[in-house]
């Protein structure tokens, strides 16, 4: 197996990296709830995807009474 006979400069191996760039990801906006959302994804505040409801997104308040109630179930 070949081996390196001598040393890349620093700017050398940098200049090779130029190309491995992150891309920023794409977002559209959610013609349900105007947020952010990724192409072709359920939207993660909405819960929508072509125009009906798919998964059902609990608010912060449903959560906690829900919570409360499964507590007082277990008593």
């Amino acid at each position: 197996m070949a081996l390196p006979k001598r040393r890349h400069s620093i700017t050398r191996g940098r200049r090779r990296r130029t190309h491995w760039k992150i891309n920023a990801t794409q977002t559209v906006v959610c013609p349900q709830c105007k947020q952010s959302k990724l192409p072709h994804h359920i939207c993660q505040f909405c819960g929508y995807y072509n125009g009906r409801e798919v998964i059902k997104i609990e608010t912060i308040d449903e959560r906690k009474r829900r919570r409360e109630k499964k507590g007082k179930e277990n008593q």
